[in-house]
């Protein structure tokens, strides 16, 4: 049986609305920053360092990214 004092607890930002385009965050995690599509639960997370997902962050609250053609 598996431990469940270990289970990855998954969150999304408070800003999230209800319509299921989210990304989720596992927090808890030393040295990597699981993150997965809230759609998709089971499917695959990706995995950054803790100062890559820093400075994703502080773009997203720069509005830091280039503008779609």
């Amino acid at each position: 049986m598996r431990d469940q004092s270990h289970e990855t607890i998954w969150r999304k930002s408070t800003y999230s609305n209800g319509d299921g385009d989210c990304v989720e965050v596992a927090d808890g995690i030393t040295d990597i920053v699981p993150v997965r599509d809230s759609k998709d639960p089971s499917g695959p997370a990706l995995a950054f360092t803790p100062e890559a997902w820093k400075s994703f962050i502080a773009a997203i609250r720069c509005d830091d990214f280039p503008t779609a053609l």
